[in-house]
Formats: C-alpha cells, structure tokens, sequence
C-alpha cells in the first residue's frame, strides 16, 4: 500500500478557489482503479493550508492516475508543497 501526505500552501485568499478547481481531481482519483482514499481538505486553523491525504494499492495504480490530464489551468498557484510518499509494509486495528 502507498500513502501520499502531507500540505500544500497556497494564498489564503485563493484557498477556496483551488480547491474548487482540484474538486474534479478528487472525483477522477476516487474513481480510479487501486485508488482506496484521496483528499484535499483546507487546514480548520491555517487559512494557507490544504491537508493532502492518498491511499494507493500500489506504485502501479498511482503512476496511472499521475499520467492521466491534470486539474482546470485556471487553479491558483501552489506557493510550496511538503508531500512525501509512504510505503506501508503492515495494517493494524488501532
């Protein structure tokens, strides 16, 4: 399994925008085949802040949807992105 997570900080006041423009990303990853979870959340604390949270069956179902077309051109820019990618060996209850 692969986990991606982390943020992305964008201007506050272009916030909403961005993630109305990512809203078809989400739909398109959520129904890709492997595709277990995707979201974009705005942060409740930072108005700067979007929440990246991925979960992929593997390498193979996330390569496909990162070579499908990106989101709307007319998306606010990203001013930085702290995401990494995460290889999980195991599942448990909590």
């Amino acid at each position: 399994m692969i986990i991606i997570a982390g943020e992305l900080r964008v201007e506050p006041s272009d916030r909403d925008r961005y993630l109305t423009g990512v809203a078809d990303v989400t739909r398109l990853a959520r129904e890709a085949d492997g595709c277990l979870d995707f979201v974009q959340a705005p942060d409740p604390l930072d108005p700067a802040r979007i929440t990246v949270y991925e979960r992929w069956e593997s390498d193979e179902h996330l390569g496909r949807f990162r070579n499908t077309p990106g989101p709307d051109p007319d998306v606010p820019p990203v001013r930085s992105a702290d995401v990494h990618k995460y290889r999980i060996s195991g599942v448990e209850q909590p």
